[in-house]
């Protein structure tokens, strides 16, 4: 029960620092800020920003069961997880905290999706809201990708959770948009002033997080690669 609760609180925690990194959470707060200005009903900004917020934590979710499902799928790899996860799990984790506290920059390719589709997209309205969650979702940067696929993706597997723990992750990443909507919607002076004390709050929980991935790394070097007694 315990190591269940730990992995659900640790792809919630993944979820959110996703949503307040840097690249995730401009591109969030201006696709809600978009979306609010394009409506003059309040209740129609919240709901454009709740549908927004759901079509990024679908699309984590179908990616998350993709990417676990096919690799648990596969009986050799399936079977070498199990066997060696924690031995492969910590110099990824070591690399993942590196690459969180920007010690290996990382340059992914770009996914295509042009200014011009995203606003198009985002002009159609309410279920424009959702698909336009759906192409940021899509658009990783090296901080969302190393939290998804190298914090994500190796703890779902561990767990051979393909729905759940993406589901949960996806909730995290909804949940700052979800607060930004809800003062775009009522009209509140203190946005901006939320974005800063946010991004502050971003730079003290990624660098936690990044110590926190390389300590467990270094860990489960020590004890599963070279059988220290700790």
């Amino acid at each position: 029960m315990i190591t269940i609760l730990a992995a659900l609180g640790s792809a919630l925690w993944l979820g959110i620092l996703t949503s307040i990194s840097p690249c995730p959470l401009a591109s969030n707060v201006a696709a809600v800020s978009y979306l609010g200005r394009q409506a003059a009903d309040p209740r129609r900004v919240l709901l454009a920003g709740l549908v927004y917020s759901a079509g990024r934590a679908l699309t984590y979710v179908l990616v998350g069961w993709l990417v676990v499902a096919s690799i648990l799928s596969l009986p050799g790899v399936s079977f070498f997880l199990q066997e060696r996860m924690n031995q492969v799990l910590g110099p990824l984790l070591l690399l993942i905290g590196a690459g969180i506290l920007g010690w290996l920059p990382v340059r992914l390719p770009s996914t295509g999706f042009s200014e011009k589709l995203r606003a198009g997209v985002a002009g159609r309205g309410v279920l424009g809201a959702g698909a336009l969650g759906i192409l940021f979702a899509l658009s990783f940067c090296p901080v969302s990708a190393g939290l998804f696929f190298g914090g994500l993706i190796p703890l779902a597997m561990s767990s051979h959770s393909r729905v759940l723990l993406p589901a949960v992750y996806g909730l995290g990443t909804g949940l700052p948009v979800v607060v930004f909507a809800v003062l775009i919607a009522l009209g509140a002076h203190g946005v901006a002033r939320a974005f800063h004390a946010l991004t502050g709050f971003e730079r003290i929980a990624r660098v936690l997080t990044g110590v926190i991935f390389i300590g467990a790394g270094v860990y489960l070097i020590l004890t599963h690669l070279l059988g220290v007694n700790i």
